[in-house]
């Protein structure tokens, strides 16, 4: 038995053995074949990770002197390729532009934008275009914007309020960073859903909490890297229950912004907010304007407030 054991274990590993190499020479061949630019020696499975030290940006230039302005590496298994050229840069994302616009899928993307299908997610494409339609001529034109002066202006106005109200009680220092985004947030919601989440008289102070630990959550892991996104064997283990984490944020984010449609629509008039806007188009083109799509919209809105 302990001999049939011992040869089964042995067979198992000849084979992955034999799988990884296989792998590593079709990679070497499509290397090759397409052409890419110079690049360091590579490890099995890691690729270049172990060349990575901190500041990134010392070890790309480091790499640069020695293979070029335009070399590539491997993550993992993520090709990437540094250009530090100008010249270069500018024929990337002006003549090339269309080529490079999507961006590369993540677990973010997978669970927190619909399985990649919202504005900010979605590869290039008819349904890109789309929803790239729908945000320019319903959410961000100038005539919708203009409709949101009041707003703007009276968000401003709390902000006044509060750096007067601080500075009465003497000298104090202010983290502006925090009061500008909490200010930009408050801006974007009134916009949505007509709804303050920051500060004082707020709607709903539990609904307010809410929202507040979802932005919070979602920056914490938009801001880690996940090694499953680089090493694919380690998300079938779920490598530090990150997927599980995740997955658990998208579930409470769609019943937020769920919550927020159907309340909308359940009010008898109709307000002057971006899901109301929405709403009254769905009722004509409901194929343009499904819940889901409105919910990425809103979502994509959220997401580049975090990102500005």
């Amino acid at each position: 038995m302990a001999h049939m054991l011992m040869l089964l274990l042995y067979s198992s590993l000849s084979l992955l053995i034999l799988f990884f190499a296989f792998k590593l020479f079709l990679q070497t061949i499509t290397r090759r074949k397409l052409h890419l630019p110079p690049s360091p020696p590579s490890l099995p499975i890691l690729g270049h990770l172990h060349l990575i030290k901190k500041p990134i940006h010392r070890t790309f230039h480091r790499l640069s002197q020695k293979y070029g302005q335009v070399f590539s590496v491997k993550f993992g298994s993520r090709l990437v390729v540094i250009v530090s050229s100008p010249s270069a840069v500018e024929e990337c994302f002006t003549k090339n532009d269309i080529i490079l616009a999507n961006r590369p899928r993540n677990l973010l993307g997978k669970h927190l934008s619909y399985n990649h299908t919202t504005v900010v997610a979605s590869p290039y494409g008819d349904h890109w275009r789309n929803l790239r339609r729908i945000a320019a001529l319903e959410i961000f034109s100038t005539n919708r914007l203009n409709m949101c002066l009041g707003i703007r202006k009276d968000e401003v106005k709390h902000l006044l309020w509060k750096l007067s109200r601080n500075s009465c009680q003497g000298f104090a220092k202010v983290e502006l960073k925090s009061m500008f985004l909490e200010l930009t947030f408050n801006i974007i919601m009134r916009m949505v859903a007509g709804k303050r989440y920051y500060g004082e008289d707020l709607k709903d102070e539990e609904e307010a909490r809410k929202f507040r630990r979802l932005m919070k959550e979602i920056v914490a892991f938009g801001g880690v890297s996940n090694p499953a996104e680089f090493v694919p064997v380690l998300r079938w283990i779920d490598h530090g229950g990150m997927e599980k984490k995740v997955k658990g944020i998208s579930k409470r984010m769609d019943a937020f912004l769920q919550g927020l449609i159907d309340n909308q629509r359940s009010k008898d008039e109709e307000e002057n907010t971006m899901i109301d806007h929405m709403l009254s188009l769905q009722k004509s083109q409901p194929e343009y304007y499904s819940d889901q799509i409105i919910k990425g919209l809103i979502l994509g809105v959220q997401m580049n407030t975090l990102s500005s």
